[in-house]
This record gives C-alpha cells, structure tokens and sequence, in this order.
C-alpha cells in the first residue's frame, strides 16, 4: 500500500506551519527584504555606511546587525532610524491569516 503524504495538495505555508517553522521562515525572509531596501536606498544615495550610522546616531556595527539579512533581531526603533538616514520612513500594517 502506498504511503500517504500529509502535505500533498496543501500549499508551502501550510508545509512550514505543520512542521513549526512558518514564523521563523516568516521572519527571515521579511529581514531579507528590509536589509535589502535599506541597502538598496544607502547605495542610491551614495552614502557611505559610516555616514549613514552617523546618521542614526549608532556605531557601524550595529548598522551592519541591521543590514545582516539574517539577523532577526531588529527593533522598530533601529529600524525607523535606518529608514530616517536613507530619506524613507517605515510603514507597518497588520495582514488578517
């Protein structure tokens, strides 16, 4: 008898969910797309990531935590402030699952 795969005809979020890695993936992928644009709006301006951490009043370090597509430990706070130093501001809006 054929073994039956739980995860045929479901689609990929529902594949992470059952498996408990839906948020994390979630995540990733979001910081993936901020460090992106951020990155993307510094080198449109020409701005050197010395400057734009002067901007936001933190060291190069930290900019560069914020930059890393992977590190998930961004605040809302160093988040507006890379926003504010690359001429954006941000906007968050809650999507119903």
């Amino acid at each position: 008898m054929a073994k039956h795969n739980q995860h045929v005809g479901s689609d990929f979020d529902d594949f992470l969910a059952d498996e408990g890695l839906l948020d994390d993936v979630t995540a990733v992928a979001l910081k993936r797309v901020i460090a992106w644009q951020l990155e993307e709006a510094r080198k449109a301006r020409g701005l050197a990531k010395k400057v734009m951490a002067e901007r936001m009043h933190t060291s190069r370090s930290q900019l560069n935590r914020i930059l890393d597509e992977t590190d998930t430990s961004l605040t809302l706070e160093s988040l507006s402030k890379a926003a504010q130093a690359v001429g954006y501001r941000v906007k968050i809006e809650l999507e119903a699952v």
